[in-house]
């Protein structure tokens, strides 16, 4: 069994390996509950202009860090969860449903004088018509002072810590003073420290708050981004280059070890400073939006599936991949809901066999054509995906707008790469190719070169990595014919599947099935 800090590439297997590591979360935030009320409209009311809604359906769901708390729970981990709520029908509605879901709220601080943050959502037809927030406008002192007390031995033992503070005040005053004072590093050598032991997640409306903590992991949405910056992100294609610009400066800011910036229907940017020599280095993932829903919470689907990740050990590029998967799963959903292991699974599953023939990926190609988009095509064997392939692939994403990777079939791998490859077979690779967000289409050829595929689909974009010239390859011809270009991306010899091979046949592992 390989080794989780080896994997490059999500699988369908690897929801359930996450789920056998069971590691120990700790979440620590504002608690809220979502009321979902569904009904028809038929009239309006006598006082106002305004609809009346005949409620059917009444739904609640944990929110706020109670919704990564579940999120953590349904994927495999062991959640303790840290908040303060009331001791009102909103907090008894919260608490129990978080039981059910095998999260343990023993350190939840339940105080009379506490109003339990409640979001009322009215719709109708599947449009919200209005929102209800119940909220404390002040936290009790006492209360707050009996989570700074929880808070040592929740903590205690705990793979990662999670802080979800959305301004609601659950982690101001003695709570945020306890924080520092156990996970700062300036703290290391105290007995009560565990900030070399733990993944710390800052989850935040200002991360620039917790800049003192110096977390592992900062995951700021685009407007809490534009706050850490100062400035006003744009919008559409420039708004990935602008925050990738300004990578140093968010680092900086948030004093994390890496930022990922949730931009929701653009997926997510991944910015951090490896090295003694503080190399900056980013990964971009891609959503995979559809139909709009009334959906709410996939931003903490996100965190929660992230640091289960990192706290199985996964490498991060991967683990933010799986948190894109997650958040994917949910954003389909009406409502505040959460991913399940087998749910990820069964998403994942499905970009198995999902390589397109020849005529099929054409037609598509022809679609996204008629609707303004630039295709970029690459091709390779991808036998064994490692880190040089993802950030191969990534990169020839930014060249356009759909990327179609043709995969060299399992008679031409043996031919180029020898008779013990591949060791992964042709449809087991495209169903990994398949899953990574960056890819739209993948296709299987078996022609000594893509040629005939590129004469068939006439990419804008051919994307080839390596230490080639466009003047090198063969193809260049063919897609400079029908006024494409030939772009040569970076080429990295340290990840190379043959030493990755190497290392594997060194130390014993073997890839995963």
């Amino acid at each position: 069994m390989a080794r989780l800090s080896n994997q490059e590439g999500l699988a369908d297997w690897l929801p359930s390996r996450l789920a056998e590591e069971r590691p120990v979360v700790t979440v620590i935030g504002d608690s809220i509950l979502d009321g979902w009320w569904e009904g028809t409209i038929e009239r309006f009311c006598r006082e106002a202009p305004a609809p009346v809604v005949q409620v059917q359906r009444r739904d609640f769901a944990p929110g706020g860090a109670a919704n990564t708390a579940m999120n953590l729970a349904a994927m495999g981990a062991q959640v303790r969860f840290v908040s303060l709520v009331g001791e009102d029908s909103g907090g008894q509605e919260l608490l129990g449903r978080l039981r059910s879901a095998g999260v343990d709220v023993q350190y939840v601080v339940s105080h009379p004088g506490m109003t339990t943050t409640t979001k009322f959502r009215v719709s109708s037809g599947g449009q919200v018509m209005l929102r209800l927030d119940d909220a404390a406008t002040e936290l009790p002192a006492h209360g707050l002072e009996g989570v700074a007390a929880a808070i040592p031995h929740a903590i205690a033992d705990a793979s990662a810590v999670v802080l979800c503070d959305y301004g609601a005040g659950a982690l101001g005053g003695p709570v945020r003073s306890a924080l520092l004072g156990l996970l700062a590093p300036s703290n290391d050598d105290g007995p009560a420290s565990l900030r070399r032991d733990a993944l710390v997640v800052v989850d935040a409306h200002h991360p620039g708050s917790w800049a003192e903590l110096k977390p592992d992991l900062t995951t700021p949405n685009a407007q809490e981004a534009s706050r850490l910056l100062g400035v006003e992100l744009p919008g559409g294609a420039a708004r990935c280059p602008f925050v990738e610009a300004h990578a140093e400066q968010l680092l900086r800011a948030s004093g994390a070890a890496a930022v990922v910036v949730t931009l929701d229907r653009e997926g997510t940017l991944t910015v951090r400073a490896n090295g003694a020599n503080r190399r900056l280095s980013t990964h971009r993932t891609w959503a995979r939006p559809q139909a709009e829903k009334q959906a709410s919470g996939a931003g903490d689907t996100f965190v929660a599936a992230l640091t289960l990740a990192r706290a199985a050990g996964l490498p991060l590029t991967t683990s933010v991949d799986l948190g894109q998967a997650a958040a994917d799963v949910v954003v389909h959903r009406p409502g505040t809901s959460v991913c399940t292991t087998d749910e990820l699974t069964r998403h994942l599953s499905g970009f198995a066999d999902t390589a397109l023939t020849a005529t099929e990926l054409a037609q598509q190609v022809e679609a996204h054509r008629r609707d303004g988009k630039r295709i970029v095509l690459t091709n390779g064997c991808f036998d064994v995906l490692h880190r040089g392939h993802t950030r191969y692939l990534n990169q020839a994403k930014q060249l356009g707008d759909v990327l179609v990777v043709a995969l060299n079939s399992d008679s031409s791998v043996k031919q180029l790469k020898g008779p013990d490859r591949p060791v992964n077979h042709e449809a087991d690779r495209a169903a990994v190719i398949a899953a990574l967000s960056c890819v739209d289409h993948v296709t299987v050829f078996d022609t000594p070169t893509p040629i005939p595929l590129i004469e068939l689909l006439k990419p804008d974009v051919y994307a080839k990595g390596g230490d080639y010239t466009p003047e090198m390859l063969a193809e260049t011809v063919a897609v400079e014919r029908w006024g494409g270009t030939v772009t040569i991306l970076d080429y990295v010899p340290e990840h190379s599947t043959t030493a990755v091979l190497e290392r594997i046949r060194a130390t014993g592992d073997t890839p995963e099935s």
